[in-house]
């Protein structure tokens, strides 16, 4: 990559990525903001062709998807920072049409998990939640569980998927979706959804993923380590004064919008890492080991030095 080729940033156009956009105007080099309401399996993707060579996603997906690649050409990408801090607040769903499904327990007899993409966010934590909920069949079957992954697509498709909106018919009889996001479609008597549930991420819930075909040894890169030192302002910009920026997020300046009761409302638990750059070995262990318990990577699987969960290492939590 020259100087001349921007770096392409992906995102997921939600509120958590506020601090990315704050952070823009801080970048020496071009940069180009990407954006993938389908999530973190699709970036994942397109990190591996070259379309971009950043992406900001959801931690489980990252390790997930380093976890069960097949060989290290296939890898990648490497994490190579934080962004986070917080738990990520998932919402259990299904259409409000569907009286069989008044809670989670229902979901027991009612198995069609609509994900965004294999390997995303929402396909991870479903079997996160069916090991939590203790659906998942023992023994050599424990991967496949008692779920139907079906990928229906981004947010309008899954929550398509439960309502059967088009004619189609219902093709999933839930989804897990972020809370703040999902809202205002079960929020009312009138909307499409029905929230069951939730389930929190027993981890922070964002990281900072880098192609290594555009960084091939990230910890000593210097044009990612001045990435991290605007990432870095935009972090700490918005933290000099949230309101401002709850305000243009209320207004749909960063690609989305919430109202003001639920912006603040997030506010009260949304903490992001003030030094971006560098994961914790601890806390990806802890992620590596829950993803085994759920059946979601192999039991063998360990992070190692060439895994990529680690791609540059700090020493803080």
């Amino acid at each position: 990559m020259t100087s001349q080729n921007p770096i392409r940033i992906g995102y997921v156009p939600e509120h958590y990525l506020i601090p990315l956009h704050l952070a823009k105007p801080q970048f020496p080099d071009p940069v180009e903001l990407i954006p993938f309401p389908s999530g973190t399996g699709h970036m994942i993707t397109s990190l591996r062709s070259d379309e971009i060579d950043v992406a900001i996603g959801l931690t489980e997906g990252w390790v997930a998807g380093l976890m069960n690649a097949q060989g290290q050409k296939e890898k990648g990408y490497s994490i190579v920072g934080s962004w986070v801090r917080n738990p990520l607040r998932w919402a259990l769903v299904t259409g409000r049409n569907r009286d069989d499904i008044k809670d989670v327990e229902d979901l027991q007899q009612h198995r069609r998990v609509g994900v965004s993409r294999m390997g995303s966010g929402s396909h991870v934590m479903a079997f996160v939640l069916a090991d939590q909920k203790g659906w998942l069949r023992q023994g050599k079957d424990s991967k496949s569980g008692n779920l139907v992954i079906n990928p229906l697509g981004p947010f309008k498709d899954l929550r398509d998927g439960v309502t059967g909106a088009g004619g189609q018919g219902a093709t999933a009889d839930f989804f897990m979706w972020e809370h703040f996001t999902t809202k205002p479609y079960f929020d009312g008597d009138t909307t499409p959804l029905k929230h069951i549930g939730e389930i929190y991420t027993p981890w922070p819930s964002w990281h900072i993923a880098a192609s290594t075909k555009t960084f091939p040894v990230p910890a000593t890169d210097s044009k990612l380590s001045k990435l991290f030192e605007c990432l870095d302002k935009g972090v700490s910009d918005f933290n000099k004064d949230p309101q401002v920026a709850i305000k243009r997020l209320v207004q749909g300046e960063f690609g989305c919008q919430y109202s003001e009761e639920d912006a603040n409302e997030w506010l009260v638990s949304a903490k992001f890492f003030e030094k971006t750059k560098g994961v914790n070995a601890d806390t990806m262990d802890r992620v590596t080991e829950t993803l085994k318990a759920a059946g979601v990577i192999e039991p063998t699987a360990e992070v190692t030095d060439t895994s990529g969960v680690v791609g540059i290492a700090r020493d803080d939590s």
